[in-house]
């Protein structure tokens, strides 16, 4: 079970991690009004927690053999077919729900600075 969690948080991870990477590179990019960079990363991290939500809620109704998590498992520490749907859907919900609510705090975060820094300047 522990390898499934780890492939989980390897693959969703490092799709967060380049969604990261962009909403850097958005909100660096708009940083001569740092309001409104504030703003479009609190929006863009805040549609990434969406679509993170999004697919916690189908997770476990994606067949198993066609997520990354499968793919990641070495052959011995993959489920029996008869659980594997169930064991990985499950697994794959709960970490795209810890991504989410993550990535929901940090797009509240900026959100809360875009209104701070616009009543500041």
């Amino acid at each position: 079970m522990e390898a499934i969690e780890n492939a989980a948080f390897i693959s969703i991870g490092r799709a967060c991690g380049f969604a990261g990477l962009g909403v850097f590179c958005m909100v660096f990019g708009l940083l001569f009004d740092p309001v409104l960079a504030a703003r479009a990363g609190g929006l863009i991290s805040l549609s990434v927690a969406a679509t993170l939500s999004i697919y916690a809620h189908f997770a476990r109704t994606r067949p198993y053999k066609r997520t990354e998590v499968w793919l990641i498992l070495r052959k011995e520490d993959r489920p029996p077919e008869n659980i594997a749907q169930r064991v990985i859907g499950e697994v794959l919900r709960v970490t795209y729900i810890r991504f989410a609510r993550q990535t929901a705090v940090i797009s509240l975060t900026f959100l809360t600075v875009s209104v701070v820094l616009q009543l500041i300047l």
